[in-house]
């Protein structure tokens, strides 16, 4: 695996090594070792997937509050879509910015997103499923969310959002909240 820091503290892009031949590829997704080296979360517990029918939906903005903060380790095992995540650390250097990420099937990249960011991700093919490791149980009572079209994080978006749920579409916005984020 090559690991590429990301223009965000602590979020790192990795890119799979295949190794192949005439029956195909083999590569690591994953390296308790690796991963450890860098710094990044290594305990992973459980894995998802989800599955998007549509080209244009949006996922997320979803984030643990502390102290249930979760890593993520995301891949698009089909078709494409743009991953984006935001800092809510408000001790980071990057509090409050985002960066987006193309995950593809083709590309194999995955993202490192480290405690304490929101996560969500718009599709830009059909069909498209994603799987993650994440090094926490889901905790319903610290789930939360940033409004995937905030004014005051000015995402954009590379498609009109064709689908997306009634949560994810009202979070508060950020100019609505009191208290830390995370």
């Amino acid at each position: 695996m090559r690991f590429h820091q990301t223009t965000l503290n602590d979020a790192w892009l990795i890119e799979l090594e295949p190794r192949g031949d005439q029956r195909g590829f083999f590569a690591r997704t994953m390296c308790r070792e690796e991963f450890a080296a860098h710094g990044l979360r290594n305990d992973f517990m459980q894995q998802n997937t989800s599955f998007s029918a549509q080209r244009g939906t949006l996922r997320g903005m979803h984030y643990q509050q502390q102290p249930y903060g979760e890593a993520k380790l995301v891949r698009c095992i089909r078709g494409a879509l743009l991953d984006v995540i935001v800092d809510l650390r408000e001790d980071s250097s990057t509090y409050l910015q985002h960066a987006g990420f193309e995950l593809t099937d083709a590309n194999r990249h995955q993202l490192y997103v480290p405690p304490g960011f929101a996560h969500a991700f718009q599709t830009l093919s059909d069909d498209v499923e994603v799987s993650y490791l994440v090094s926490a149980p889901y905790r319903p009572e610290a789930e939360r969310g940033l409004r995937y079209s905030d004014p005051r994080l000015a995402i954009d978006w590379p498609l009109p959002v064709t689908v997306v749920s009634d949560k994810d579409a009202s979070w508060p916005l950020l100019d609505e909240r009191t208290g830390p984020l995370y």
